[in-house]
């Protein structure tokens, strides 16, 4: 799995860094999300998809390999 962000969509409200922290980060200065881990192991799977689904700007999303 690729995690990706559309930083133009994301409206800062860091709710995926509560599902995934090792994931997902935040650039301050821009106030948007940041993808750590582009392409996290298999095992976070659950977490990521948690962050996805309950993104409020809808700015995440999994692309499978």
């Amino acid at each position: 799995m690729r995690v990706v962000a559309d930083t133009g969509v994301c409206q800062g409200h860091r709710l995926c860094q509560g599902d995934a922290p090792d994931v997902f980060g935040f650039d301050e200065d821009r106030d948007v999300v940041v993808v750590l881990d582009e392409r996290p192991d298999e095992s976070r799977r659950e977490d990521v998809a948690t962050a996805v689904r309950y993104c409020p700007a809808f700015a995440l999303s999994i692309e499978e390999d």
